[in-house]
Formats: structure tokens, C-alpha cells, sequence
């Protein structure tokens, strides 16, 4: 099996493959300070409560965006499965102008993209920040956007006023809230809708072939702000996983 984990800053993804199948997957939060005996720890007990074992993997992938973190999750695969990760990073070829300083998850988003829909597509990826991924048909990246993500922007509100207390993201039910805290809600998440269905307007208007770009949602607040943004089409929330197996399949891995 392929054991794929994508370190972001505030979740670190695994998932388990058979084949292009993804058998089981979970979150973890990313931690710097988690050792790696900890994190080969958490990996082994995940796999157990998924009924699988360690010496079923055959092939392991890494992308992260956390440098601090990446050594140690490597060391933690290596420990619990034998196996050396390969890591997925920004020496991807792509043609923006700085491909080195592109994300891995962008790479991903890109990779699973251009091989799943091979059409022109734009990728929403919510997650500590939003990001708007630009894919051609041909799988080119030619670019994007990046914005405050919704916890990013509602933590930043919280910690920077004296009154304003902590509220859970949930759907608001009204737009003109009665209480703080649907004030909150409302102000992020519709403020956040509203912000995707905008950018995604603008970037239609400067897409280079003149085609039209389907909208795809994917990243774990994916669900919060999809059901409220006129411009998204659909949710992928396993789509940055799939470009890991797409790119362990690319760099030869076999499992």
C-alpha cells in the first residue's frame, strides 16, 4: 500500500492507498514539537485501528509547506514502515515565475487536477490560507491567488479586539445576527463566500484561452464555505491526497 501525508500549517493529512483506490485517511494536528518517535507512534496507530499494518506499506510520499516538520515526519515513516518517504516540493517544474517558492499542496492541487478532470479548472483550497490554484486543460499551472484563511482571519478578529469572543464556525442562519457570536459567523463565513465568488469572477475574466474554468472546493473548511459561494461547482475535499499518489505514480513508486 502507499501511505501519502501532506503537511500543511495547521493539519498534517494521511492517507492510505491500494492501488489509485484511498482506503482510509485521517487528520492530525500539526505540531512542531511532536518528536519523531511521536508522530511514527501515531502513524502506527492509526494503521492498527484501520486494520492494516505497518509492513503493508510498500511505498511512502511526503509534501509539506512546514519545513520544521518535514524531517521529522520523514523519520517517523521510516521508523514505523522501513520504508524512506519520498518528498514532493516545490522543484516541480511549473510555469509561474518563481516555481521554487509554489507550495506542495498547490503542486498537488495542480497534479490531481490536470490528471482527474483535464479541463481548464480552478482550485479553491481552504485551509489555514485560501488559495485559488489556476490549471489549463493541458495541466499548465499558470497561477493564483492567496488570501487569509477563514480561521486565520476569524482568530486574528478575536485575538486583536477586547469584546469579541470566541466563536465556533458554523453556518449562520441569518445574515443580520442578534448575538456576537452570529455577528462572527456571519461576517467570516458569508464575508469569505462572497470574497471566493468575487475572486473567482475576476479570474474567469483574465483566464488566457477565452475557455470557461469549472470551480472546485477542496481542503478541510471546504464544507463550511462551499454550500454559501455561488461560484463553486463541487467538493473534493481528498483532492491533495490524490495528487500525492498521482506523483508517487510519476516518480516511478510502486506499491
Amino acid at each position: 500500500m502507499l501511505l501519502a501525508i501532506n503537511i500543511n500549517n495547521t493539519e498534517t493529512k494521511v492517507g492510505l492507498f491500494r492501488g489509485d483506490s484511498l482506503e482510509a485517511h485521517w487528520r492530525l494536528t500539526t505540531a512542531p514539537a511532536r518528536t519523531p518517535d511521536e508522530w511514527a507512534a501515531a502513524l502506527t496507530s492509526y494503521l492498527l485501528q484501520a486494520g492494516r499494518s505497518t509492513q503493508e506499506v510498500r511505498a511512502a510520499v511526503v509534501a509539506s509547506v512546514v519545513p520544521p516538520v518535514t524531517q521529522g515526519v520523514c523519520e517517523a515513516v521510516e521508523r514505523a514502515t522501513t520504508i524512506p518517504p519520498v518528498i514532493v516540493d516545490g522543484r516541480s517544474a511549473l510555469d509561474v515565475d518563481e516555481p521554487l517558492s509554489v507550495g506542495a499542496d498547490r503542486i498537488l492541487n495542480t497534479l490531481a487536477a490536470s490528471q482527474l478532470f483535464r479541463r481548464d479548472t480552478i482550485v479553491v483550497d481552504f485551509g489555514t490560507a485560501t488559495t485559488f490554484d489556476c490549471i489549463t486543460a493541458d495541466g499548465r499551472f499558470i497561477g493564483g491567488v492567496i488570501m487569509p484563511g477563514l480561521r486565520t482571519a476569524s482568530d486574528a478578529l478575536i485575538r486583536n479586539t477586547a469584546k469579541l469572543p470566541a466563536t465556533e464556525l458554523t453556518p449562520p442562519e441569518h445574515v443580520i445576527g442578534r448575538r456576537t457570536e452570529d455577528c462572527i459567523r456571519a461576517g467570516v463565513l458569508l464575508g469569505a463566500a462572497e470574497a471566493v465568488d468575487g475572486i473567482v469572477r475576476r479570474i474567469k475574466a483574465e483566464w488566457p484561452n477565452g475557455n470557461t474554468p469549472q470551480v472546485i472546493a477542496t481542503g478541510g473548511l471546504a464544507s463550511l464555505v462551499a454550500p454559501l459561494a455561488r461560484a463553486i461547482e463541487s467538493v473534493h475535499p481528498d483532492l491533495t491526497l490524490a495528487g500525492l499518489r498521482i506523483a508517487a505514480t510519476a516518480l516511478g513508486l510502486q506499491w
